[in-house]
């Protein structure tokens, strides 16, 4: 009996100090306690933040600093949350001086809701200043969860000046490798994208939402907190160490979270991935993670579900140049900073790394170097978790479990990404298909369309400053009117000859507003018989080429560099500086609409080639349009990639893979000023760069210059352009792996453009890009320069791997009489023929073999120099070289010249190699070594340069084929005046 009433007694008793410790909570949001905030001063206030100072009393010098940031949505007090035995307070004791920047909450700061991603980096970064300022030294930089991303972008901002290391707690760099659940990212990166533009930036993100949202990430351990608090209420001496971190994650630890700082995330970070690949925009200005190079320590969490381990091992790719060090620790990621785990393990750790950082002490075991993780499809979340759990426990069946995981993952993440592409693709396709000639399309209009869908979204990057659609198109309006009010009008062909610079764009671009057709000239260029060829009527340049441009005496119309710039020559009637004229002064005439151009009307004219060999391409506004659709459909170009334009405007690659692509596709362009191999390395990861463009060799000053060593980190996942030889390609493959290339040829005449897709055969030029003409290879007499003829008088199609004409269909209302054909292959039908001659191999892909007017005619029959050129430039020794026509009599030689890579030595034994792929007829009679190939502005190799340096020598560097022995061989004087006719 005495046992039962002292259970009733002890029953009554829980029972009550349940209830009085209930009504507390329910009264006072918890129970209150004696444990003391450690004590801090508020050293600076500004509008964006709060620097606190900790422990201000303790005055010892010499102290490491550390300054530690918060993620936006948990309240500064999280560095504190334990009081002593929290971050702090173990730090302070450890002899590290403490400094908290607080962002304070949107909803009680002055102009809380409009902070973007921008204020808060500008803000640490102030807050570094004083710190520096305040201590005399540097600052290790620490930050959880966002705050530590805070402390990646800040540092990279500043260039590292002021920061001694940096040190984030479940920070996230690579997204792509730490989607929740395993959702595809492409998925998640258009949910994010649509929630960035269309519901954040409108929908307030409040304290309350904040703390849902992060409990249902969790819910079953939300769930368990709150019924083992209920199951020790009666207790309250069991309860009171952990109330403290109870109510700051119920309750007091949340704050609201800004709309455009959320969108800046979500876009940035998210869907765009920009940690990872760099080109993050602070205030105008991109930005690189590469750039940093002070000491960095990740502490991972390894079932931390926010923070996922692959996306924050994601720093070691990201941080090339950076000493990255990891301690992994067994916690979730509210446990990384606070709690047991935190005072145990995670602060210890942080004051032995400061410790080894200065020198005292070495680095102890649980931090190493961090290496390259391979980002699984199955990231360590709760729910992979419960599924593992699971499979240990039926160990037969577990391998069978995991394969079949990994074949749905794969197959469903794989479906879902080739529907993205396909969503990307089947809109710039079915506007193709919709052009007709009266459509109305051009640059112009592409850029108004982008500037009123997204005009904050970033267009272009130049000289380390970003530029958004709606500052693009508003001055491409005022150029515009400085244009109109000097007479420019609809149709009127303008040259333009600039350095690649913002105003080469805005140039071209308010030409095609008005109606006016683009003239494109190679600065260095022969100026006066383009003018005189193409009829044109004005010039616009930039001051470097004012001198060149005015010497034609043609009206120059100057644009670029701002107004307060001096001019090299005075201004006149003639030279107008167009950068003077105040476009809110000038009134638009009646006959002016913006973008006027219709499909079927000229556009741009291209100038290529020198001398007598001087060839103008003329592009209508469909034909640009269906490159850039093409170009941006056939490298799945979009809103995620940044193009570096490598390739001038004035070349094709340039306007309509470069320009017309990008735009087409939404993606950012990078303009680079010059080849500048170095500089390129550098804007490469600061601008996050994707894919690059090229034309010819230019690549290979890159790859000589060793930017990028082979397995070095980088983002571009392609190289788009023309005319790369193939042993160049295969080196750019290797260099860059994993990238690719994807080739492009497009006719001078017609519609064709073929792509390299795959870019699996290096040197081919791919198959028919959709919705561009169809084509057809026909068989051709490179001797009499016809087309051969069946018995009915048809053309003849050609076999796999026979030598043709490339010949594509003509567009409806294009006029014929300047070279195009009818009755091809039945009565009436129209074609354009293409200047250029292919075979197409048996899987259907078209290979270019020669120019119909470069084919050497020797006394064995006509020899193609394309395939001598892609041979010898597979030799690993052979630089660059030209193939070409030596007469010698009434016949001619085929010849190549070759220049040798430096370090490198050719033996008449590589070439005898490389040319066994040709057939014997095809071979080059003379193959003989240079010191230098030069190349035109568009980096090809110049044929015509190499002829003016003289005829092939007798000596060592010179080899003649000996047809006998099918080798090459010296021949003595006397032999090379015999096979010269010397």
């Amino acid at each position: 009996m005495k046992l039962n009433v002292e259970s009733v007694v002890g029953s009554v008793q829980r029972l009550m100090a349940t209830a009085q410790n209930g009504l507390e909570v329910i009264r006072f949001g918890g129970l209150t306690n004696d444990v003391e905030s450690s004590p801090f001063e508020i050293v600076e206030r500004r509008r964006m933040y709060r620097l606190r100072h900790y422990f201000p009393d303790d005055a010892t010098p010499g102290r490491p600093v550390a300054v530690l940031v918060p993620p936006l949505m948990v309240n500064a007090d999280i560095w504190d949350v334990n009081a002593d035995d929290g971050a702090v307070g173990i730090l302070h004791r450890g002899g590290i001086d403490c400094w908290v920047v607080d962002f304070g909450s949107p909803a009680s700061e002055e102009g809380g809701w409009e902070r973007d991603l921008a204020d808060h980096v500008l803000a640490v970064n102030s807050a570094i200043d004083t710190v520096c300022d305040a201590t005399g030294g540097n600052v290790h930089l620490m930050g959880y969860s966002q705050g530590g991303m805070f402390a990646y972008q800040t540092t990279a901002y500043r260039s590292g000046k002021g920061v001694e290391s940096i040190v984030t707690f479940g920070s996230p760099v690579d997204v792509v490798a730490g989607m929740p659940f395993g959702l595809p990212y492409g998925m998640v990166s258009d949910v994010a994208e649509f929630l960035a533009d269309h519901v954040v930036t409108r929908l307030p993100i409040t304290d309350s939402m904040v703390r849902l949202g992060f409990q249902m990430l969790d819910p079953v351990k939300t769930a368990k907190s709150r019924i083992d608090f209920l199951r020790q209420l009666h207790d309250r001496e069991a309860l009171l160490p952990k109330e403290r971190q109870r109510r700051f994650l119920n309750n007091d630890g949340w704050v609201a979270y800004a709309g455009p700082a959320a969108a800046d995330l979500l876009k940035q970070f998210v869907a765009h991935n920009r940690m990872m690949l760099g080109g993050f925009v602070i205030r105008d200005q991109p930005i690189s993670l590469a750039e940093l190079k002070c000491p960095i320590l990740a502490v991972v969490g390894e079932v931390d579900d926010i923070g996922q381990p692959a996306a924050v091992r994601g720093i070691v790719r990201a941080a090339p140049n950076a000493e990255v060090y990891e301690a992994s620790l067994v916690a979730g990621h509210f446990g990384l900073v606070a709690g047991s785990m935190a005072t145990r393990h995670t602060w210890p750790l942080v004051r032995q790394w400061i410790d080894w950082m200065d020198g005292d002490q070495p680095l102890p075991p649980e931090i190493a170097p961090m290496t390259e993780h391979v980002a699984t499809n199955r990231p360590n979340s709760a729910a992979t978790r419960v599924v593992h759990t699971a499979a240990t426990l039926a160990e037969a069946g577990a391998g069978v479990g995991k394969a079949l995981e990994g074949i749905a993952s794969n197959t469903v993440r794989g479906s879902i990404e080739l529907a993205g592409e396909a969503a990307r693709a089947l809109p710039r396709l079915t506007r193709l298909g919709m052009i007709q000639p009266h459509t109305r399309i051009s640059l112009g209009r592409l850029v108004a369309e982008q500037a009123r869908r997204a005009p904050l979204r970033d267009l272009f990057l130049f000289d380390d400053r970003v530029h958004t659609n709606a500052a693009v198109n508003a001055r491409i309006d005022n150029v515009v009117r400085g244009l109109v009010s000097v007479g420019i009008r609809p149709a009127m062909r303008v040259g333009v000859v600039m350095e690649t610079r913002p105003s080469v764009l805005a140039t071209v671009a308010a030409l095609s507003r008005i109606g006016a057709v683009s003239v494109l000239l190679a600065p260095g260029s022969e100026l006066e018989r383009a003018i005189e060829l193409t009829g044109i009527k004005a010039l616009v340049s930039d001051p470097e080429n004012l001198r060149a441009a005015a010497a034609t005496r043609t009206r120059v119309l100057v644009l670029g560099g701002g107004s307060a710039r001096a001019l090299d020559i005075p201004l006149s009637e003639d030279v107008i500086d167009l950068e003077q004229i105040d476009p809110t002064q000038v009134e638009l005439p009646a006959w002016y609409r913006p973008d006027p151009g219709l499909a079927r009307e000229l556009a741009f004219v291209l100038v290529t080639g020198t001398g007598d060999r001087l060839e103008t391409k003329y592009i209508t506004n469909h034909r640009w349009a269906l490159s850039a659709f093409g170009t941006a459909t056939t490298a799945d170009l979009d809103r995620k990639d940044t193009v570096y334009c490598l390739a001038p405007l004035h070349h094709s690659s340039g306007l309509l893979v470069s320009l017309g692509g990008a735009i087409a596709g939404g993606s950012r362009i990078a303009l680079a000023r010059s080849l500048d191999p170095i500089r390129f390395g550098e804007e490469v990861h600061r601008y996050g760069v994707t894919v690059v463009t090229y034309t010819w060799t230019m690549l290979r000053d890159i790859l000589d210059a060793e930017v990028f060593p082979s397995g070095h980190q980088h983002p571009i996942r392609l190289f788009i352009g023309s005319g790369m030889p193939a042993g160049l390609w295969r080196r750019t493959t290797e260099q860059f792996a994993p990238a690719r290339v994807l080739e492009f040829y497009a006719s001078i005449e017609g519609d064709v453009v073929l792509a390299n897709v795959t870019g699996v055969k290096a040197g081919c030029k791919g198959r028919p890009v959709p919705g561009t003409a169809k084509v057809e290879l026909v068989a051709y007499d490179p001797v009499a320069e016809q087309i051969r003829t069946d018995g009915s008088g048809f053309a003849r199609r050609c076999a796999d791997n026979e030598v043709g004409l490339l010949i594509g269909k003509a567009t409806e209302g294009i006029d014929l009489s300047d070279g195009g054909l009818r009755g091809v292959f039945t009565a009436g039908d129209a074609w354009m023929p293409t200047e250029n001659l292919f075979r197409r191999d048996s899987d259907g892909d078209y290979w270019l073999v020669d120019r119909t007017d470069t084919v050497i005619h020797t006394e064995r029959g006509p020899v193609f120099t394309q395939p001598i050129v892609d041979v010898l430039n597979d030799i690993t020794a052979v630089d660059m070289e030209v193939a070409f026509a030596l007469p010698v009599g009434d016949h001619a030689l085929a010849v190549a010249a070759v220049s040798v890579r430096t370090g490198f030595r050719l033996e008449p034994n590589d070439v005898t190699e490389a040319v066994r792929a040709l057939d014997p007829d095809q071979r080059p009679d003379i193959v003989y070594v240079v010191d230098e190939i030069p190349r035109s502005s568009s980096y090809r190799p110049s044929t015509r340069a190499v002829q003016a340096a003289g005829r092939p020598q007798p000596g060592p560097d010179t080899w003649w084929y000996n047809r006998e022995s099918e080798a090459y061989e010296i021949r003595t004087e006397d032999e090379a005046g015999t096979i010269l006719g010397e």
